[in-house]
């Protein structure tokens, strides 16, 4: 990480913006404003901010961080670029605390920036997952308490027996191309319609599907190529190449960052946690990914994405 943290355009801003300008436009400079990539030129010398030109098609000025997010930020690039770098490859996440120490930020500004970067992380057009045989495997898992629990209709106002009941707890569905990626969902209730929905949205149909026994997977063998289940409570974990093993490692990192690292995530925020971790997990060393193309991958979605304090903080 030192020798990462150490690349020129993390320690000096004029490198920052020309390594950001090479990523978002390789093809030479684009106006935000009005689309030209005719007439700009450089304000060097004419202007006290570093990187800004001027499209004389608008005549008006921008900089290669407009549209993005990090537009109107007061934080010099080069700091969010280690922010990005820093993000991007720890594997169980980055907390918001340690990064404020390590950036020299408030802790508001650092919690901010988190942000940002992990909607830039998020696949803003994802592509189907499975397809030809492959396999795909699904399951669900809780996490956290709900602030305000609705249970499912299917209990018909029957009690709880169990004082840890899901029910109180945050629902994620995710969805693991086996030596693929990965694809998370926070659902208000995982129920039988919801998930079922989510499987056929983002399954090509010739898939093999592997699930657990949970009866709310019932019925896809109609609508896949094969659907084929593991038994987890008759201590059934492998039949054969017929596993959930890959899906449950997902979740085993998942809650181990989330509980160990950021300790705490508001409901209204999950999604854009499980972003992060699907981000890491689709981009990881075993599909070829290293720390700095990683980062590059990262960079590559900040286009378009713009957040303020005040939207992010309302969820």
């Amino acid at each position: 990480m030192a020798s990462t943290l150490s690349a020129p355009h993390l320690q000096n801003e004029e490198a920052a913006y020309a390594y950001l300008e090479a990523r978002v436009w390789p093809n030479g400079p684009v106006c935000p404003h009005c689309g030209g990539v005719e007439r700009i030129s450089r304000m060097e010398g004419k202007s006290t901010r570093i990187g800004v030109l001027k499209c004389y098609q608008c005549r008006k000025q921008f900089r290669v961080t407009v549209g993005t997010v990090f537009e109107a930020s007061h934080v010099p690039l080069n700091i969010w670029l280690q922010a990005v770098a820093l993000l991007t490859s720890s594997k169980k996440g980055f907390s918001s605390n340690q990064l404020s120490r390590i950036l020299g930020v408030t802790l508001k500004t650092a919690w901010f920036m988190s942000h940002r970067i992990r909607e830039a992380m998020r696949d803003g057009a994802p592509s189907m997952l499975g397809g030809n045989g492959n396999v795909v495997e699904a399951d669900e898992t809780y996490f956290g308490r709900m602030k305000n629990p609705q249970p499912s209709p299917q209990r018909k106002g029957r009690p709880y027996l169990k004082p840890n009941r899901p029910a109180r707890k945050r629902a994620v569905i995710s969805l693991v191309e086996r030596g693929g990626k990965v694809r998370s969902f926070h659902v208000e209730n995982a129920d039988k319609a919801t998930v079922t929905g989510i499987v056929r949205q983002n399954i090509e149909a010739e898939t093999r599907i592997h699930t657990d026994e949970s009866r709310l997977y019932a019925g896809l063998e109609m609508q896949f190529a094969d659907h084929e289940t593991v038994n987890h409570g008759a201590r059934e974990y492998a039949r054969g190449d017929v596993t959930t093993n890959s899906v449950e490692g997902f979740f085993s990192i998942f809650k181990r960052g989330m509980t160990g690292v950021y300790q705490h995530c508001a409901e209204k925020n999950l999604h854009r946690y499980l972003s992060e971790f699907d981000f890491r997990y689709n981009n990881r060393v075993k599909l070829g990914v290293n720390d700095i193309e990683r980062a590059d991958i990262a960079l590559q979605g900040i286009v378009g994405k713009r957040l303020t304090y005040r939207t992010t903080a309302r969820g």
